[in-house]
């Protein structure tokens, strides 16, 4: 997805936050002005999680290396798989424990550091409840269905540590229900913001349920263009993809594969788009979103 007006601005808003609390003015200055010189020049193609990465850059030629996020990553993780078996327990007590995992599991998409302001584990349990029996889209989750009986190979498109839990847990049963299908989940190549990683999946078990893969990249998200061969080659072969997220979202839409999005809109650009509420869940494919949207 390409950038647009109103995620320019976001990202600016952004690089002036991260500054704001140092003291030197001018310094800062000197920074903001070479942010909007790169921004004002970039290429339209790119998305927005493309650009956090030359951004990043600047930043950290300016004011140095930002603190890794290892311990939000660790903590989410822990509190999700503290909770895994009663989720799990409640999920398969729905009448399509399918849909219930990726209702669970896009609830899970609320765990984003680089979309949510304040991100809480109060607002989680809030949004579980909410989520619960929100549902999905009952078209496309009946089209869903029919193309996994059919299908034999899926990605999933991880986004967030702790979420990754919840995406375990949908996977297990996804292969339970869908025995011969081939499943590979994908992760971050490098650490990025609170994104899932190798070390991610392996911290809650992710690789003992499902085939697990890098994708080479440190961008947020699933750049076709940025991640590896081999990452591109597995996706690019599926008869399915499950893309978890909005950066997974802005990174790969319009690539025109069969994609289904779930995630939760998070931001104003992503609720104007979809019509929705603020952390309002979207089932939607890439086939089949409504154009202008």
């Amino acid at each position: 997805m390409k950038i647009n007006s109103f995620c320019l601005a976001c990202l600016v808003r952004m690089q002036e936050s991260q500054a704001r609390a140092f003291e030197d003015e001018e310094k800062k200055m000197t920074y903001m002005r070479e942010v909007l010189s790169y921004l004002s020049s970039c290429s339209t193609e790119l998305s927005a999680p493309a650009l956090v990465k030359p951004l990043s850059a600047i930043y950290e030629k300016y004011w140095g290396r930002k603190d890794g996020m290892a311990e939000v990553k660790k903590e989410f993780n822990d509190f999700l798989l503290s909770m895994e078996a009663d989720l799990e327990s409640r999920i398969r007590m729905h009448d399509d424990p399918l849909k219930a995992a990726l209702c669970f599991a896009r609830t899970g998409n609320y765990i984003d550091y680089a979309a949510v302001k304040d991100v809480s584990k109060e607002k989680l349990l809030e949004l579980f409840e909410e989520q619960g029996s929100a549902g999905l889209d009952e078209a496309e989750y009946r089209i869903f269905r029919e193309e996994l009986n059919r299908a034999e190979k899926l990605v999933y498109l991880t986004d967030n540590c702790g979420e990754v839990v919840l995406d375990k847990i949908a996977i297990r049963i996804l292969k339970e229900s869908f025995p011969r299908l081939e499943v590979t989940a994908i992760v971050r190549g490098a650490p990025v913001v609170n994104d899932a990683d190798m070390e991610s999946a392996r911290e809650v078990g992710l690789d003992a349920v499902v085939r697990v893969m890098e994708n080479g990249s440190d961008i947020a998200g699933t750049d076709l263009a940025d991640i590896s061969r081999e990452a591109r080659r597995e996706i690019e072969s599926a008869d399915i993809i499950i893309s978890k997220g909005q950066g997974n979202f802005e990174t790969i839409h319009g690539c025109g594969l069969n994609i289904y999005y779930l995630l939760l809109c998070k931001c104003e650009w992503f609720m104007k788009k979809f019509g929705a509420e603020q952390f309002q869940g979207m089932f939607v494919n890439e086939r089949r979103i409504e154009k202008g949207r």
